[in-house]
């Protein structure tokens, strides 16, 4: 891996190093170059990136799933940013097409976890009208991280029990059926959460966009040309004005480009 953006004066050390393909970063480089920003000097406001991938034509899935257009960089640059998170943010749709499983204390990151004051591992907080979820499944009855499902307070009683007899704690985050992105932001920063994560899918990360809520975008672009009907990263009505963001950052690895874009 080697480093296209920010420039410095020297030549990237891991090009140096590694020839022009750089090297393999180490994990904790990696989590260097994706720490969230520092709390301010009041209180640590909620910080929410989202990472995704996509291919050249803008898909950012094949078949119905992200994977086939990933890669092996991409997947530790997918864990990195999950271990050094306080809540994933996940639509139910996504959980059920990708085979959420619950997030999985690292080694790695134990040390660094405990002195930021996090638990073992990231909780799962999964965004739900239905709560049409299988809550048979690990992801609710046997996580390391108690799973949050968020949904609203017009949400289906009996679907609510059932939820919470699994084992998940169910956060209320709107007035009707449907979730407010910016009240379950806030809710999950009440509740500690203040390092904040979505892996989508595009349609939550869309609800996100349109509600402004979204700080940061870690893109992968994947050097594929897929063609078909792919949804893109982000889906749903348009925003009356798109949302500027500054790239912050811009890593590469065989031929994959990993971005990083903040609000502006």
């Amino acid at each position: 891996m080697r480093r296209l953006f920010p420039l410095t004066d020297v030549t990237d050390e891991t090009a140096a190093t590694g020839g022009a393909a750089g090297r393999e970063w180490s994990l904790a480089e990696l989590a260097a170059a994706y720490a969230y920003p520092e709390p301010g000097p009041e209180r640590a406001a909620p910080w929410l990136r989202g990472n995704m991938v996509s291919t050249l034509d803008g898909a950012a899935q094949h078949e119905g799933r992200s994977q086939p257009i990933s890669c092996p960089a991409d997947m530790r640059v997918f864990g990195v940013l999950r271990a050094l998170a306080d809540a994933v943010v996940v639509g139910a749709e996504t959980v059920r097409q990708e085979g959420y499983r619950p997030a999985r204390a690292r080694a790695e990151f134990a040390a660094a976890r405990e002195a930021a004051g996090q638990g073992p591992a990231p909780a799962i907080a999964v965004v739900s009208a239905s709560l049409d979820l299988d809550f048979s499944l690990p992801l609710f009855t046997s996580p390391l991280v108690r799973t949050l499902v968020l949904t609203g307070a017009g949400a289906d009683p009996e679907r609510v029990a059932a939820a919470e007899k699994a084992g998940a704690r169910v956060v209320v985050a709107g007035e009707g059926a449907g979730v407010d992105p910016g009240r379950a932001v806030h809710a999950l920063a009440e509740l500690g959460h203040t390092r904040l994560l979505t892996e989508g899918g595009p349609r939550l990360l869309g609800q996100l966009i349109a509600a402004d809520v979204l700080d940061e975008l870690c893109l992968t672009v994947s050097p594929l040309l897929t063609a078909g009907d792919a949804q893109r990263i982000a889906g749903g009505p348009s925003v009356t004005l798109p949302r500027r963001f500054t790239l912050s950052s811009m890593l590469e690895e065989d031929g994959f480009l990993f971005t990083r874009y903040r609000r502006t």
